[in-house]
């Protein structure tokens, strides 16, 4: 095995892409300890949750009101319209899973219980799914995840829908909402 010894490896002038390695080349090994530096990462990336529970009316699409941040890598989660808004120069494909529960659900099979994404606030342009109750007693809790090809200022709510007769409550231990932004794509 040979050593070489330099302090920077750049492409010659002219050229932008350098290539690691050959057809021949199957794992390139890292010393221990050593990291590798100016990677794009998936951010911006946030986690959002309710702090207390949540009424939901009867019959009404309605935001979920996630007020508390875990994580928030560009300040881009507003916890005041609950809401996360694409930072400048971050347009691109995102990821984006939430999960809601209620308790004390008593309504008969059949009932509509809805999780969606809004996009910029129009019921128009939402991905979202929705479960029916199966017994009489059910605390129905669900998750979703979606894909979204977002530009710069766009932003994703979370709402909630059921059509059980009277309000419900949303959990906030099963509420929760986070995304990031897929690289690469």
């Amino acid at each position: 095995m040979s050593k070489i010894l330099v302090d920077t490896i750049d492409t010659r002038s002219g050229t932008s892409n350098m290539t690691i390695g050959s057809s021949n080349t199957s794992q390139i090994t890292l010393k221990s300890g050593a990291t590798l530096t100016n990677f794009p990462n998936n951010t911006p990336a946030f986690f959002a949750k309710l702090s207390g529970n949540q009424t939901i009316a009867h019959n009404t699409q309605t935001v979920v009101a996630f007020n508390t941040e875990v994580y928030d890598t560009n300040s881009a989660f507003d916890t005041s319209a609950y809401k996360f808004t694409v930072p400048s120069g971050e347009a691109g494909k995102y990821i984006f899973t939430a999960t809601a529960g209620y308790s004390n659900a008593s309504q008969g099979v059949g009932a509509r219980y809805q999780l969606m994404f809004n996009k910029n606030g129009s019921t128009e342009d939402f991905a979202g799914d929705w479960a029916q109750a199966s017994d009489a007693s059910a605390d129905p809790t669900f998750n979703f995840t979606t894909q979204m090809n977002l530009s710069v200022n766009d932003y994703v709510q979370v709402t909630v829908y059921h059509n059980t007769g009277s309000d419900r409550t949303l959990q906030s231990a099963w509420a929760r909402f986070f995304g990031y932004k897929l690289i690469g794509v």
